[in-house]
């Protein structure tokens, strides 16, 4: 953990930054790792991914009609074009809560630097 600066952790996954990348001054990218997989966004790709995730909430309601609440019958677009995930309802809101931490410390991170630089 100590090559990573952790941006945001949950029960579901991590959003972190590598320590090296923001020694060069390359704040451009954070790692935003759950289930088995990462991907690697801007902060811009995040804030896509975060709207992707609220329409994916709109099907949230068809997936609790089923009697198994682990029924993967949502369909979550991811930022990366070629990849979409099949989630049930308790992996969508712990994404959600994983997006949502992210963009907050992202956005509070900036608004320090920004008041330090002052």
């Amino acid at each position: 953990m100590n090559e990573i600066y952790c941006i945001y952790r949950n029960d579901i996954g991590i959003a972190f930054q590598w320590k090296k990348d923001i020694a060069k001054n390359n704040y451009g990218k954070l790692q935003i790792v759950f289930r088995d997989m990462g991907f690697y966004l801007t902060p811009e790709e995040v804030n896509h991914f975060y709207k992707c995730i609220r329409s994916a909430r709109e099907f949230e309601r068809c997936a609790e009609c089923r009697q198994h609440k682990d029924y993967r019958s949502i369909l979550l677009r991811t930022p990366a074009e070629k990849v979409d995930l099949a989630v049930n309802v308790r992996e969508l809101q712990q994404i959600e809560d994983l997006i949502e931490g992210t963009l907050f410390q992202i956005k509070l991170d900036n608004y320090l630097n920004q008041i330090c630089d002052n």
